[in-house]
């Protein structure tokens, strides 16, 4: 692996190129490499080494923060004290992890804080749609005590104003207002600006030679020179897999047509700055903002009209009420108002353009004001993402599909939701592209020179083609895939059990029934550390109220406790020789390490099928379908064998580890594509038993 990613650099042709010169080289490799293989060192040595031979640096993104904290805190510690040539590496966060002092100093002092800021303690979507809500008393105090014991922290350096380093982490709720976001930063000229947390650690990013971010970060970042330039940094993609569904999340729009306070709120703000600095462009500002409240009010009307039965029909299901547009085809009636909605979402933004600008230039020649000016600019700044979401979601919408047969044109798919706030009804809009692959060639391999790509899941029933479409590298001439496998002995090591239903899994109530009576007689035996793993948290419910007494006392459910939590409880309990079982769900399936006696067996207990009311996946199939393709085959069944592997990867974790599989859904043995989603596991022992 290690000797792929050393020829794959240095083939790359990283840097400026001169005028009139050919095209750049461009070298990718695409590497699975099994459990056990040590990916971290195979790609960090040639990376690192090749980075500092030509002056140029690497950059590590991750899919978690689990895998961040051990490449920073333990892998790349370990790797600098073994090579000859020293090196500096650096945890790369998006700056809204990091406090702002200029926030935090403003809201910790109780005789400064203004009703702008208390206004601002609270998130919008915990207001009504109007007006904001009367919050007792107590909870106010209680909100300004942490402030207070935030900022007491901060100037005491017990804390370094990371979010992540608080010893309980805050909710989003109470973060947001503190939080150092680039919307509400006026950078070098804020008057907290030397001892400012998020530029100090910044500077540590300058410093290093070796970069460690996220999938998020990276391409929430692309062309924000946030992190180094992809065309002249050597770039690994570890956890590859998961950047295909991060694209998606990260191109994706939503947009609330209910909540419209902070149209007011962020005008209010706005014309305000007129009383401090003089901006010409404001004059239109406040018909701006009565219209594009107008239009979205609008819209939700007309969804409502259109939509709102349907809606309505599905008041009582988990989760917000949704409705698809099919073929990514909005009604005519709603293109009228869309439109107008994003030419004056559009103009508002020209607006905040306008005083941002004015701002910064008031905050450089009056040093003196820095602060209040600074402080007039967090407040539009902390509303105008808001404003940008309207219009880019609107764009979105307003991509119609070709009328006539052309299925190459792509369309967005696109879906409305229903849920109340109280006694209010939010109705909001949404839309995403479907094809993460599209997207990703044309925001993210356009600027790549050199790259790795790596996990222990990228093949797919055997073959890497689904995961090189989904992360758009398909018949790109720079690319080279290998394949490593794992160095345990699966077969000696592993015992894959096939426990048949007489029940089709199709058949949910009878299946899950006949599945919970086997699951409980198989759990009977557990002598040390096991993990059951729920499609549903449906199923899984039904799995708990079926436990005996006995052993209820032995299972650790993770809707119940917090993650760390039930992880230290289950290790203590295997430590003192007692059966200790996790139930858990799809985030369990995958990062979850507990090597030998902690997952001794692992139950799989319906095939990880993706839920089939993803609007994007639903928007993708029908296209598909349109296109004479068939999307069971070539959507549904990949994308599972990607997530039965990472399941199934929980079971062996050394070469010292024995354990059992077993799998209750009899789809796995008894159909084609079972027998394709077997191709892509480990060569366990295979015991098939039938049912009874």
């Amino acid at each position: 692996m290690a000797a792929q990613i050393a020829q794959t650099f240095s083939q790359a042709q990283l840097g400026k190129i001169d005028e009139g010169a050919p095209e750049p080289t461009r070298s990718i490799a695409v590497v699975q490499a099994g459990t056990g293989v040590g990916k971290s060192l195979a790609y960090s040595i040639p990376a690192i080494s090749m980075a500092l031979a030509r002056g140029t640096r690497v950059l590590i993104s991750t899919a978690t923060v689990a895998l961040q904290e051990q490449l920073v805190n333990k892998d790349l510690p370990a790797l600098a004290q073994q090579l000859e040539q020293p090196f500096k590496f650096a945890l790369a966060k998006g700056r809204g992890r990091f406090v702002c002092k200029l926030k935090l100093e403003r809201l910790a002092s109780t005789g400064e804080a203004q009703d702008e800021d208390l206004d601002d303690l609270f998130a919008e979507e915990k207001a009504q749609a109007q007006s904001r809500v009367a919050r007792p008393a107590q909870e106010l105090e209680a909100r300004m005590q942490f402030y207070k014991s935030m900022a007491n922290a901060l100037a005491s350096q017990a804390w370094d104003g990371d979010r992540d380093s608080l010893e309980t982490p805050p909710e989003a709720e109470a973060w947001s207002p503190v939080a150092a976001e680039s919307s509400s930063c006026t950078g070098k000229h804020c008057p907290a600006f030397s001892n400012c947390v998020y530029y100090e650690r910044r500077k540590d990013l300058v410093a290093a030679q070796v970069i460690v971010a996220n999938h998020d970060l990276l391409l929430s970042s692309l062309g924000a020179r946030l992190l180094p330039e992809l065309d002249n940094c050597l770039l690994v993609l570890d956890e590859a897999h998961h950047l295909p569904a991060t694209a998606l999340g990260q191109f994706a729009g939503e947009m609330d047509l209910s909540r419209l306070g902070w149209i007011d709120k962020l005008t209010s703000r706005a014309l305000r700055v007129n009383t401090l600095v003089e901006v010409e462009e404001l004059a239109d500002l406040p018909s701006h903002a009565s219209q594009l409240r107008q239009q979205l009010q609008e819209l939700a009307r007309l969804v409502m009209e259109l939509y709102g039965d349907t809606l309505k029909s599905q008041k009582d299901s988990w989760g917000p009420a949704r409705v698809r547009a099919p073929r990514g085809m909005l009604p005519e009636p709603l293109l009228e108002p869309l439109g107008k909605a994003a030419h004056h979402a559009n103009s508002f933004l020209d607006a905040l353009r306008a005083i941002s600008k004015a701002l910064r230039a008031a905050i450089k020649d009056n040093p003196e004001e820095a602060r209040r000016l600074s402080t007039a600019y967090a407040q539009v700044g902390a509303l105008a993402p808001r404003l940008e979401s309207v219009y880019d979601t609107a764009q979105l919408l307003m991509q119609q599909p070709a009328q006539d047969d052309d299925s190459s044109r792509v369309p967005n798919a696109k879906w409305f939701t229903l849920e109340t706030d109280g006694e209010y009804i939010v109705v909001k809009a949404h839309a995403s592209p479907i094809l993460p692959g599209a997207t990703l060639r044309h925001h993210l391999w356009s600027q790549v020179r050199g790259a790795v790509l790596t996990s222990a899941t990228l093949t797919s029933c055997g073959q890497f083609d689904f995961f090189l479409r989904e992360a758009g590298l398909h018949d790109d001439a720079a690319v080279t895939t290998l394949e490593v496998p794992s160095p345990f002995d699966y077969a000696r090591q592993g015992t894959l059990v096939a426990r048949e239903t007489v029940a089709d899994p199709k058949e949910a109530a009878r299946f899950t029934q006949e599945m919970v009576d086997a699951l409980l007689g198989d759990l009977s035996h557990v002598q040390a550390g096991a993990l059951v793993l729920f499609t549903s948290r449906e199923q899984m419910r039904l799995a708990v109220d079926a436990l005996s007494t006995a052993m209820r006392s032995q299972v650790l459910v993770q809707t119940a406790m917090p993650r760390a939590l039930l992880l230290a409880r289950h290790r203590d309990a295997v430590e003192m020789g007692e059966p200790s079982i996790i139930f858990g769900m799809q985030s369990f399936g995958e990062g979850l390490d507990l090597p030998g006696a902690l997952c001794e067996s692992l139950f799989i207990t319906k095939l990880p099928f993706a839920p089939p009311d993803d609007p994007v996946g639903e928007a993708r199939a029908e296209w598909l379908r349109s296109s004479g393709r068939n999307p069971f085959n070539e959507l549904v069944v990949p994308a599972t064998a990607i997530r039965l592997a990472q399941w199934v990867g929980r079971a062996i974790r050394t070469e010292e580890d024995q354990a059992h599989v077993y799998c209750y859904d009899r789809r796995l043995v008894n159909t084609s594509y079972g027998q394709q989603l077997l191709k892509g596991l480990p060569p366990f022992a295979l015991q098939r038993r039938p049912a009874r």
